[in-house]
């Protein structure tokens, strides 16, 4: 149980403290997770304050939500998708020349080791990941639901997020072997 659900009879009367709340509780972590979808800082706070603004309208109907948690992290994850299925987002992410102008042909000292860091190269990978496996990994690791919660937000079978779990660590072990022989 969450800190909002613990809270939320208290916030029933003051939708301000209440919106807040959430924006403090959840802002980061949803910001982060529209990242991994869009791949655009910007865009994905965008897509956040698209799910605020939904929760500000649905406050109203609180009491019917089993679980607020569940249920923001969907709107976050349905409105990132929207976003991908939009024309102006796949022309930026689809044009890889675009990119090539933005980076630097030597990396500084500093950055260099940076990039090598392990955490680094995992974050890397997990965006490198098919967007089906890249949801889930994100869900589970860096959200910490478990596999019931995620095939709820999902909607999908339990079996399926197992699977996908498994491909998306084989995918993601395979890759990091790829990167430890490159720096070898």
């Amino acid at each position: 149980m969450s800190n909002l659900d613990r809270k939320e009879s208290v916030f029933l009367n003051d939708r301000n403290a209440w919106f807040e709340e959430i924006m403090d509780e959840f802002g980061e972590n949803l910001t982060k997770l529209a990242y991994t979808y869009v791949k655009d800082w910007k865009i994905a706070e965008d897509v956040v304050q698209d799910v605020f603004i939904i929760c500000y309208k649905q406050y109203e109907n609180l009491e019917s939500i089993t679980s607020f948690k569940s249920w923001i992290y969907r709107i976050a994850i349905n409105k990132s998708k929207d976003v991908l299925k939009s024309s102006s987002i796949k022309r930026m992410i689809m044009n890889p020349n675009l990119f090539q102008f933005f980076r630097a042909k030597d990396l500084s000292p500093e950055m260099a080791m940076i990039k090598r860091s392990e955490e680094e190269i995992l974050s890397l990978c997990v965006l490198a990941l098919p967007l089906k496996y890249r949801e889930v990994i994100s869900l589970h690791y860096y959200e910490e639901f478990q596999i019931e919660e995620i095939s709820k937000i999902l909607n999908m079978n339990r079996n399926t997020i197992k699977t996908r779990l498994n491909r998306a660590r084989g995918k993601l072990k395979t890759m990091m072997e790829r990167c430890d022989m490159d720096e070898d």
